[in-house]
Formats: C-alpha cells, sequence, structure tokens
C-alpha cells in the first residue's frame, strides 16, 4: 500500500498502526435529512452520494487499508418502486462521476452482494470501476448492494455444500478459515471498527460473521451531515478502546485467558 497523503499524527495524533485497518459503516439517515428540510427522500440520497465522496477520500488520505459502506440491503427492495428506481439510477451515475476520483485517490473497488436481480446497468458500471481500479494499491472500497449477511452465509454454505457433494471436500475439514475464505469478503481483513449513522443502535442483517469483534461507535449524525470531523472522532474512539478479544487484562497490562 502506498505511502498516505494525509499524517494521521497530525490530523488525529494518533499512529499508524492505532488505526482500524477496515472500517464499515451503516449509512443512515438520508431519508431523515430530506424530511428535516422537507425534501423528498430521493434529495437525502442524493446528498449522502456526496459524503460518500468526502469519506472515501479521507480513508484513502489517511491511509485506510479496507472501507466497506452498506449502500443497499436486500432488504431495501421493499422500498416504494420509485425510490429503488430512483437509487439505482444513482448508483449509475456514481460509477460514472466517481472513477476520477477513485483512480486519483488509488482506490481499489470492490462490490460485495449479490449481483442477481439488479439493474444490468448498474452492473455494467460497477463491473468497469472493479475492471478499472484494478491495479490501485491503496485503499480498497467494497460497496455492499443488494447485501444482506444471513444471504451471504448461505450462499458460502451452499458452496461448501456442492463440494462436499461433490467429493471434492471432506466435511471433517470444513473450518472457521474455510467459511470465511467463502463469504463475500473472502481476502479482506474483518472491519476493526463499526460505525452507525443517525443514532440507531441496529446492525442490520449487515457483516455478520465478520464484525465479530468489531469495536461499535454510535453517531447521531445524519449520513448526509456525516463529515470528516465525524469520522475522525469515530477513529480516535477507536483507538482508545482496550480490544482484548476474549482475554483480560491483568495489572502489569498482559492478558490471560
Amino acid at each position: 500500500m502506498d505511502k498516505p497523503t494525509l499524517d494521521p499524527e497530525q490530523v488525529l495524533g494518533l499512529k499508524s498502526e492505532q488505526l482500524p485497518r477496515h472500517i464499515a459503516i451503516i449509512m443512515d439517515g438520508n431519508g431523515r435529512w430530506a424530511a428535516k428540510r422537507e425534501q423528498a427522500r430521493i434529495f437525502g440520497h442524493e446528498q449522502g452520494a456526496k459524503t460518500v465522496r468526502t469519506i472515501v477520500t479521507h480513508c484513502a488520505q489517511l491511509g485506510i487499508e479496507t472501507l466497506t459502506l452498506y449502500s443497499f440491503s436486500t432488504e431495501n427492495w421493499k422500498r416504494p418502486q420509485h425510490e429503488v428506481d430512483f437509487l439505482m439510477s444513482l448508483y449509475v451515475k456514481y460509477m460514472i462521476a466517481e472513477r476520477e476520483t477513485i483512480m486519483a485517490n488509488n482506490v481499489r473497488f470492490r462490490h460485495i452482494g449479490r449481483r442477481e436481480g439488479l439493474p444490468e446497468s448498474v452492473v455494467e458500471e460497477m463491473v468497469q470501476t472493479i475492471r478499472e481500479s484494478r491495479g490501485n494499491t491503496g485503499l480498497t472500497l467494497c460497496l455492499a448492494l443488494n447485501y444482506g449477511s444471513r444471504e451471504e452465509i448461505t450462499d458460502a454454505v451452499r458452496e461448501i455444500a456442492c463440494d462436499v457433494k461433490a467429493g471434492r471436500l471432506d466435511p471433517a475439514d470444513i473450518n472457521e478459515q474455510l467459511i470465511d475464505q467463502s463469504l463475500y469478503t473472502a481476502g479482506l481483513p474483518d472491519p476493526d471498527l463499526l460505525i452507525r449513522t443517525a443514532n440507531e443502535r441496529r446492525v442490520s442483517n449487515f457483516l455478520l460473521w465478520q464484525i465479530s469483534y468489531a469495536e461499535i461507535h454510535i453517531c447521531p449524525t445524519l449520513w448526509p451531515d456525516f463529515g470528516v470531523e465525524d469520522l475522525n472522532a469515530a477513529i480516535k474512539d477507536y483507538a482508545g478502546r482496550e480490544r482484548r478479544f476474549g482475554t483480560v487484562t491483568t495489572s502489569a497490562g498482559e492478558t490471560n485467558d
């Protein structure tokens, strides 16, 4: 990974090793943001897309390894059709408009979720962005689009079951590592920090396997208003946590089971 263009010590008062490798964000509050301004929900989504650019750029410049954004869940298809149609057109516009920003910041784009069910235009632009950014070595940006964690785990189990049925895999060899490698996020570190905006306190079927030991930061700011200072505050909160991973801390600062 190339050297970041922002110094974490100057920006955050933190050393680079204190930063989370992987930040996952549940972007919430677009509709409420618009309602407060007596605007349609789609106006909130438009503003939310602008926030994505700000946050992606800041993470890339700080040297964050992976950023995963929960953009559209498998449950979101239940929303009014005109809103879903607008969101799908917004994804197409975003992929086209932000490609230059992605390339300028050395960002590698990746999609997690099911492609089946997405409009062809969305898939085409997504594939194009993946292809063009494949050689980038900075931040990996994962867009969780048509994503649901239970569906992800179901797909992984189905894939493993097919391998067992075909004789390519012995059931005795199924372990956590194999399951991890069968998920959409294969090859990525698990999230260290999970941020949810708009003061909501649910994980909403997002990365259920991967966030087992993630530190959770709840932010009251609605996503369209979420800015660099909000992100910096979340990172500082994370850096101040004691991550024990099931161990206990002794008086000497060592950890034991």
